[in-house]
């Protein structure tokens, strides 16, 4: 019996979803984007919020920035969460190698004292800063407006969750159980961590999403980021001991990662209007003020004598990044 084969071209009656078909034609779409786009529900509501009546559970009133399209606020990392969770499964995994090594070659123990109190005393307690910025993005996922925004942000809570983690993982190689409690007590007491801890605390009552987000994502990592996995790396590695590098390679990649999404969520709202770019100036110039009071206080505990020309290099760079994306007019 002869048995032929033949191609038969099926062709489908569409391409894609309708709602993504009007925004980007009739063509297959990408996963982000059957993801991302117009997924928020915008209609059909079944009750107002109780503690706020006067708005919708998703309003575009909850903040003072306007857009035309809410979904301008893509990711230019087209994370989802299938890309997101397997990009993040594997840069855990290179953590964990790094880490492992560390302990595995004795670099732990062989860290200097000089350098093994730094990390216990400006590194550790930041845990607590990174359950700040969860909270803070986990607010912008829950009340900010389109999915594109939403979601990125509740990565970035994830991220900020599993930041946390890793440094109580350091922590505790530094020192246990003690060290974490240590570090606890210098976040709520220490003199050098009061105005971190002020900045964060008065941000969890900040209400308007967008600039919340300008205080926690933009201004607050453009200066702490900087601090803790550059200048204070490059203080201990002074000592030779390769163990804080290491331990939070994890940080510093994350880091230029997110500052590409920030960076562009910044510049889509501040090209919208001129009203938008005027709300957002304020916002950066009122909290890069507040923001390097609390980096200084870090800075005189740990640098000493060298902690203006640190404040300085950080916070040049943050307005240069401000002034890149044209939301600053100072010196």
């Amino acid at each position: 019996m002869q048995i032929d084969l033949r191609t038969v071209e099926i062709k489908p009656l569409r391409q894609t979803f309708d709602h993504l078909a009007e925004r980007f034609g009739d063509k297959p779409a990408t996963r982000y984007q059957e993801g991302t786009y117009d997924i928020q529900q915008t209609w059909l509501y079944h009750y107002r919020p109780t503690w706020e009546p006067d708005l919708e559970i998703f309003d575009e009133r909850r903040t003072r920035i306007r857009m035309k399209d809410w979904y301008d606020f893509k990711d230019p990392r087209q994370y989802y969460y299938g890309a997101y969770t397997i990009a993040r499964a594997k840069q855990q995994e290179a953590a964990d190698s790094a880490f492992a090594f560390a302990v595995e070659n004795g670099m732990v123990e062989a860290l200097p004292e000089r350098s093994r109190e730094l990390m216990l005393q400006f590194l550790v307690p930041a845990r607590h800063a990174e359950w700040g910025a969860n909270m803070n993005n986990m607010f912008m996922s829950a009340y900010g407006y389109g999915t594109a925004f939403e979601a990125a942000c509740n990565y970035a809570a994830m991220d900020r969750l599993g930041i946390a983690q890793q440094i109580s993982r350091i922590g505790l190689a530094l020192g246990g159980e003690e060290a974490l409690h240590a570090a606890k007590e210098l976040w709520l007491r220490g003199a050098s961590w009061q105005p971190l801890r002020r900045y964060l605390e008065d941000s969890f009552v900040v209400k308007d999403w967008f600039e919340l987000f300008v205080a926690q994502n933009l201004v607050l990592d453009g200066l702490l980021y900087p601090f803790l996995y550059r200048h204070l790396r490059t203080l201990i590695s002074a000592d030779g001991n390769a163990f804080h590098g290491l331990a939070t390679k994890f940080m510093s990649d994350w880091d230029s990662e997110a500052t590409r999404w920030v960076d562009a969520i910044v510049k889509t709202a501040v090209a919208e209007s001129a009203e938008n770019k005027l709300l957002v100036s304020e916002w950066a110039f009122d909290y890069f003020g507040r923001g390097t009071e609390a980096l200084a206080a870090l800075a005189v505990a740990a640098f000493g004598s060298d902690a203006e020309a640190v404040v300085g290099v950080i916070t040049d760079e943050l307005k240069a990044r401000l002034q890149k994306l044209g939301i600053w007019e100072g010196e």
